[in-house]
């Protein structure tokens, strides 16, 4: 549909992937080079900045791939719930994927058959099938990160600011995917579409007593009960520091924007600065 293709035009406007001429711009043909989604091709490069390489590249896989959580049968759900918030992290989903992730590859390392990690998994209520196609696809992302020559940080999970830096470069890419809880109780309302939905089941946040109000998301989805699905903490002032203003002024009147606003208006006028710069 033509509004459809203008949505598209835009997000990739916003995301810098287009030059004043409707072409991509130098930074849109290395985004092009990944077998990603615009705004996860921009997370990607972003962390080449923020140094947090190898974390973005276990997210982009692990988002790519399908989910890896199994369906729990009946009488079983608290049994995985269990299982699953040994792997949660405070910081949200896409931190939790990465101790999935690991847990997976220190399982898989340990094995002394192929059957040794098809039974971790089991056991923990996760698709085998699902971590190894995000190795697969990791594997594939690091090799075209290599080809094309750009900087690879190592490891550095758990470390002081990496958590910091990982969020940077998740909002670089994902600025467009926000929503605010309005009432306190997981109702969030998406700064883009103004709709409201609930966290999708499989969250680490979903069913506990810290419900964060400003978050990001990796998607929303209409038939899984209006739910946005892969999601974490973020502050309001570092939406305010890597926002492109453009996008913003763009954005419908709401409670979720005047809050935004201010926070804005706080900045310094020499980090305004160098953000239109950058």
């Amino acid at each position: 549909a033509p509004e459809s293709l203008m949505q598209a035009l835009e997000d990739l406007d916003y995301l810098a992937a287009l030059d004043n001429d409707g072409n991509l711009s130098e930074f849109g043909i290395i985004m092009s080079e990944f077998p990603l989604d615009p705004q996860l091709s921009k997370s990607l490069l972003a962390s080449c900045e923020f140094e947090c390489v190898d974390e973005m590249l276990t997210i982009a896989a692990m988002v790519t791939a399908p989910s890896c959580f199994l369906h729990a049968a009946p009488g079983t759900e608290e049994i995985a719930g269990t299982c699953w918030r040994r792997f949660s992290h405070p910081a949200g989903d896409h931190f939790t994927l990465i101790n999935i992730f690991n847990a997976f590859r220190a399982a898989s390392a340990t094995s002394t058959n192929q059957g040794d990690s098809e039974r971790w998994c089991r056991d923990c209520f996760l698709s085998c099938a699902a971590l190894r196609m995000a190795e697969s696809i990791r594997a594939e992302l690091l090799a075209i990160m290599k080809r094309i020559e750009l900087p690879i940080s190592g490891p550095a999970f758990g470390s002081k600011g990496n958590a910091l830096s990982i969020k940077k470069a998740l909002l670089s890419g994902y600025f467009m995917h926000i929503a605010r809880d309005v009432d306190g109780s997981g109702n969030y309302l998406m700064l883009t579409h103004r709709q409201v939905a609930q966290l999708h089941p499989f969250s680490s946040y979903y069913n506990t007593r810290r419900i964060p109000e400003w978050v990001l998301f990796h998607e929303f989805s209409i038939s899984e009960d209006n739910s946005i699905r892969v999601v974490s903490e973020i502050s309001p002032d570092l939406f305010a520091e890597l926002v492109p203003q453009y996008y913003f002024s763009n954005l419908p009147p709401s409670e979720s924007k005047d809050i935004l606003q201010e926070v804005i208006s706080h900045l310094s006028p020499v980090s305004a600065t160098k953000e239109e710069q950058k």
